[in-house]
């Protein structure tokens, strides 16, 4: 059955979504599925822009044929070579022969690596600043560099103001219905899947999200189309705040607190409920996490959220326990700054891992350890100590 939705009048959404994927990139649980945007303008020229995921080439394929009828399209614009948004490319190119690819430079040495048979491909190397005219619309191309691949291209439609966006400004969730955010309560049903997926995918890259930002600033943008995720219409600056401050680690929410913890019998996440408890009942927003249960992904999105995180952390084998070390790597991998940290550590005999967390943490920039230690021996027992560390994080 087709799925096309209008964006306007000739600017047609052929996308999918996929319910049943359970990991994105093998990597990150998808508990709402993901949806995977393509489009098609209509006009004196005909331009698609991206194919699509193999897990939705029927539905793709389907939807472009629908959009097209008996019409040819002139141009089809790769901005991202990720296999999720290349991978029928073959596939459209024996439906459509005489098409002209147009992408990067660097677009053409992908393609040629994913798909040696269209090496001689009919192409159109395109690069910033450069515009394509079909007609009504002139699409300018934006070069985004590392967002979050080298390859990556932005295009704005002067015509419609629209900016289609690649990977940018996407988010986690399968399309509900409408296409558009603004028909969706975004930021019950979104928000959290569009931080973890920019703080996980993207949020290495903050330098170059912000030289995309600076140049997106300069252009008069009425509607954001990204790759995944819902189409932006109204109320674009809220979104645009959202990326200002996680492309520059600025912390969402910089009152509220994170604790995580690791616990092999149920002491230390004692000990980190305390701890929670005192700080929430001094006003404090604060979430727990269990290291051990819960996808280091959500424990990413929710440093980019908060401003402070409290590390509970048993000693184990004379290290710190490995769930634990897992985050604090992931946590350097993705260039985390501009927090505070405080540290809890537990070891029945030589309790190590404040120590040892502490000179991890000390690898990021820009982040304050406070000096204000909780050591439990076991179990905690001293209320004193705890009053002390929570007294310190809530400062």
């Amino acid at each position: 059955m087709v799925n096309i939705q209008n964006v306007t009048e000739d600017i047609l959404w052929i996308g999918a979504s996929d319910r049943r994927l359970a990991r994105f990139e093998n990597l990150f649980p998808l508990t709402r599925g993901v949806s995977y945007n393509n489009y098609v303008v209509l006009d004196e020229k005909i331009t698609v822009f991206d194919t699509s995921d193999v897990s939705v080439a029927d539905q793709y394929l389907e939807n472009l044929q629908g959009a097209l009828g008996d019409r040819q399209p002139d141009y089809l614009v790769v901005l991202h070579m990720e296999p999720d948004h290349c991978s029928q490319l073959a596939n459209v190119l024996r439906l459509y022969p005489d098409v002209t690819v147009v992408g990067s430079a660097q677009t053409f040495n992908f393609m040629k690596q994913f798909f040696p048979e269209l090496a001689d491909v009919k192409r159109q190397v395109v690069k910033e600043g450069d515009v394509l005219e079909t007609g009504k619309h002139s699409f300018r191309f934006v070069a985004a560099p590392m967002v979050h691949w080298p390859e990556v291209l932005l295009a704005y439609d002067e015509a419609s103001k629209a900016l289609f966006s690649a990977d940018a400004f996407g988010t986690f969730g399968a399309i509900e219905s409408s296409i558009f955010a603004d028909e969706s309560d975004f930021e019950k049903n979104y928000l959290d899947e569009a931080r973890r997926y920019y703080a996980n995918i993207v949020g290495k890259f903050g330098m170059q999200v912000q030289a995309v930002l600076k140049k997106a600033a300069g252009l008069e943008i009425s509607m954001l189309l990204p790759l995944h995720g819902p189409v932006w219409r109204k109320d674009l600056g809220w979104f645009l705040d959202k990326y200002q401050k996680w492309s520059t680690y600025t912390p969402e929410e910089p009152d509220s607190i994170l604790i995580v913890y690791g616990s092999l019998y149920g002491h230390t996440a004692s000990a980190a409920q305390a701890a929670a408890a005192k700080l929430q009942a001094k006003g404090r927003r604060v979430s727990v996490y269990d290291v051990s249960g819960t996808d280091v992904s959500y424990l990413i999105s929710e440093v980019w959220r908060c401003g402070k995180i409290a590390l509970f952390c048993p000693t184990y084998c004379n290290g710190i326990y490995p769930p634990m070390k897992n985050f604090l790597h992931d946590m350097e991998a993705l260039g985390v700054s501009n927090r505070t940290f405080a540290l809890a550590e537990n070891g029945t005999w030589a309790p190590a891992s404040g120590k040892l967390m502490r000179a991890e943490l000390e690898n990021l920039k820009n982040v304050t350890i406070l000096d204000q230690m909780l050591t439990m021996k076991s179990a905690l027992h001293d209320e004193a100590a705890l009053d002390a560390f929570v007294e310190a994080v809530n400062a």
